[in-house]
């Protein structure tokens, strides 16, 4: 079988699908979807994400696109987190003065100029050659908080050099306490401020089409993915010195909440927990004294569950009640989104997929138009709803 034939094999895969099927059975369709076979040749020529987007999935090889865009079982929680923000309408407010905006956030003392934050995304070179380190040089261009993430493919330290200052640091918290430590002894010895721990994937079972994606793929992936005890991490630069020989996955479904003072007891940096989708969790954060949660289905990579991130905030502010910083992410694509997500509460949004889509058309040049991109529109979001500042955005936009 050869390559061409597996791509378009993977792709009618892709066009019956759970995740496609529901898209185009809304009941109107999107005037700009009318362009979308419109094909662009440069960065700066896309005008929205999905352009981004479409790229991408010209230069990206099935296995890794099928892993970037799939979720669990039957892509559920794919769908759940873009048709959430239909369940909240935005009304504007009139004659208010937005001419001079206040987009900023802060963030534990460092005050940044956009409450839109680069999630941590694994194993980037599989996107691009340039993988961490050019999406590294596109936050640093538009001052973004950019967090590193446990599986990346290129080393802390160029990363952060690339950047021009400490990131955040993601943690998989394995199975193997002696490799979490390693870990973290990393992260600090790098400078990272943050740890964001994550919790919301104990099992990567269940990714059909991740799986599908890797059927049809007829590429020879030994160079990347080693077949030596561990070799799915001995090769990463975070596990550079550990004993990863024994490791067989990053995720465990052994935790409990005894994790958060063993991470007290380990580590100096502030303890942020990815994952939380309901209230009881979002107590029991603040009660283990966490220094912040991140709203979170991992891109509805985590469970079919079939509930949006953007529909258990509510109850997630209200648990928490000011407390601690709340951030979300899972299905943000719009500045409207953003908007909708602050005034429900959130400190700020994380955007994993929208980036990535940007790396692999482009490169550093397409994180950095993705990234303008969200930014310009939820500018414009801000001046049409008739918010000055972040402080303006609260519930009473919401219909």
């Amino acid at each position: 079988m050869n390559s061409d034939f597996a791509r378009r094999r993977f792709l009618r895969y892709l066009a019956a699908s759970p995740l496609f099927a529901a898209a185009h059975s809304l009941p109107a369709k999107a005037a700009n979807e009318f362009w979308r076979d419109f094909t662009i040749t440069s960065a700066d020529q896309a005008l929205d994400i999905f352009d981004l987007e479409k790229m991408a999935k010209d230069n990206v090889p099935p296995a890794h696109w099928a892993s970037l865009i799939g979720g669990t079982e039957g892509d559920q929680d794919v769908l759940a987190n873009r048709q959430g923000f239909a369940k909240f309408r935005i009304k504007p407010r009139r004659l208010v003065d937005t001419s001079k905006l206040d987009m900023s956030v802060t963030l534990f003392g460092r005050k940044w100029p956009t409450p839109i934050i680069l999630d941590p995304v694994s194993r980037l070179n599989a996107f691009h050659p340039d993988g961490e380190t050019a999406v590294a040089g596109a936050a640093r261009k538009r001052d973004h908080l950019q967090v590193y993430a446990t599986l990346a493919t290129h080393p802390i330290d160029e990363v952060i050099a690339a950047r021009g200052e400490p990131v955040w640091c993601q943690l998989y918290p394995t199975a193997d306490w002696a490799i979490t430590q390693g870990l973290i002894r990393k992260q600090e010895a790098a400078g990272c401020p943050v740890v964001m721990v994550t919790i919301d994937n104990p099992s990567t079972m269940g990714r059909v089409t991740a799986a599908r994606g890797k059927q049809n793929d007829t590429r020879t992936c030994t160079d990347c993915h080693s077949t030596e005890p561990g070799g799915a991490y001995v090769r990463l630069p975070m596990f550079d010195g550990l004993d990863a020989t024994k490791l067989t996955a990053t995720t465990t479904n052994k935790l409990t909440w005894d994790l958060i003072p063993r991470l007290r007891d380990a580590t100096r940096m502030k303890i942020i927990l990815k994952g939380i989708m309901s209230a009881e969790d979002a107590a029991l954060a603040v009660q283990h004294k966490v220094d912040g949660i991140v709203v979170s289905n991992h891109g509805g990579r985590s469970e079919e569950s079939g509930l949006s991130t953007i529909e258990v905030l509510p109850e997630v502010v209200k648990a928490v009640g000011g407390r601690v910083p709340i951030l979300i992410d899972s299905g943000f694509r719009r500045g409207s989104d953003i908007f909708k997500a602050l005034a429900l509460g959130a400190t700020a949004v994380c955007v994993g997929r929208p980036y990535v889509w940007g790396l692999a058309a482009y490169g550093e040049a397409g994180v950095d138009r993705a990234l303008q991109i969200l930014t310009e529109e939820f500018k414009s979001a801000m001046i049409s709803f008739g918010a000055p500042s972040i402080k303006a955005i609260d519930r009473s936009f919401l219909f």
